[in-house]
């Protein structure tokens, strides 16, 4: 059994949307354009506190996966460190 190397899951995502949580009630969510050591960078974003109104964060996304994203950022840049999970929005699983 050989050790095979996966290509970076996030470099995949280039040109997707994406939910980017940063394990805090902000939530980003946008198209991925770059992945660099340091940050991620989002065009088309929107950065939504989930304090703000009645939304949770799993609500809030279900929202956008059937209404599409609302955009408050042309262009966003994330820093890595404060990212605790990372998905395709098309992957979130809604009821």
């Amino acid at each position: 059994g050989g050790w095979t190397r996966m290509s970076d899951p996030l470099t995949e995502m280039l040109n997707d949307d994406v939910v980017l949580d940063t394990g805090t009630p902000i939530v980003y969510v946008g198209k991925l354009m770059a992945v660099t050591d340091h940050a991620f960078v989002l065009d088309g974003a929107d950065m939504h506190d989930c304090r703000d109104g009645h939304a949770k964060k799993e609500h809030y996304l279900a929202e956008v996966s059937r209404d599409g994203v609302t955009v408050n950022r042309r262009r966003v840049v994330v820093m890595r460190q404060v990212v605790i999970s990372f998905s395709r929005l098309r992957d979130i699983v809604v009821d």
